[in-house]
C-alpha cells in the first residue's frame, strides 16, 4: 500500500498541532522540569493544579497555574474555616512594576481583600512563580496541614494590578465558581 507523501505531511502537521491543543495537567511539562505525581484540570478558568502530597512531613508541593497576560494576576489558596473566598488564604502572583514577577502568600478575610503579604495560619515556603506561553505559574510548599488530607481550596485569575497590588476579578461567571473540595492523598 502506497501512502502519498500528503498524507505523510499531514500527519506530521496533526501530531505537532495536537499536543498543543491539549495541554491537560497530566501531560504538561513545567519549563523548570519540575515533576508532579497528582494533578487536577480545575473545572473553572481553564486552571490546573498540580501536586506532590508527602506522606512523612505532611507538606504538599503545589504548582497552580492559569491562563493569563503578563499584566493579570492569579491566586491559589485553602480556606480552613469555610468553602468561597472570604476566610482563605492564598497566594497571589503577579508582574511587578519593575518587571520582575512575584508571588506571596496573602489573607482573604472579606470580599474585598488588601491582597497585601501575609501570613497564613498555616506554612508555606519556596514560593516562586514563573510566566511563559500565556501562563502563569505558581509553585509553593504547603503544610504541614492538620490532621487531614482535605482541603476546601480556591483559585483566581484577575486582569489588572495597579500600584502593584492586585485588583477586584470579576464577581460573576466562573471566578465566583472557583473553589471546591480536593483530597491531596486520593487526588
Amino acid at each position: 500500500m502506497a501512502i502519498s507523501f500528503r498524507s505523510i505531511v499531514l500527519c506530521f502537521i496533526t501530531s505537532l498541532v495536537l499536543p498543543a491543543s491539549a495541554q491537560t495537567c497530566s501531560n504538561y511539562t513545567f519549563s523548570t522540569n519540575r515533576v508532579f505525581s497528582s494533578c487536577s484540570n480545575l473545572p473553572y478558568l481553564d486552571a490546573h493544579l498540580h501536586w506532590n502530597y508527602i506522606a512523612s512531613t505532611k507538606k504538599i508541593e503545589i504548582a497552580y497555574r492559569a491562563p493569563q497576560t503578563s499584566n493579570g494576576w492569579i491566586a491559589w489558596g485553602i480556606n480552613p474555616t469555610g468553602t468561597g473566598m472570604a476566610g482563605s488564604q492564598a497566594i497571589v502572583a503577579f508582574r511587578h512594576s519593575n518587571g520582575s514577577l512575584v508571588a506571596y502568600p496573602t489573607q482573604l478575610t472579606s470580599y474585598k481583600p488588601s491582597m497585601q503579604p501575609g501570613t497564613l495560619s498555616f506554612p508555606v515556603s519556596n514560593i516562586n512563580t514563573e510566566y511563559s506561553n500565556n501562563e502563569m505559574a505558581i509553585f509553593a510548599v504547603v503544610g504541614p496541614l492538620s490532621n487531614s488530607t482535605t482541603v476546601n481550596h480556591v483559585w483566581q485569575a484577575g486582569t489588572s494590578v495597579s500600584n502593584d497590588v492586585p485588583q477586584m476579578h470579576p464577581t460573576s461567571g466562573a471566578n465566583v465558581q472557583s473553589h471546591g473540595a480536593l483530597d491531596f492523598l486520593s487526588g
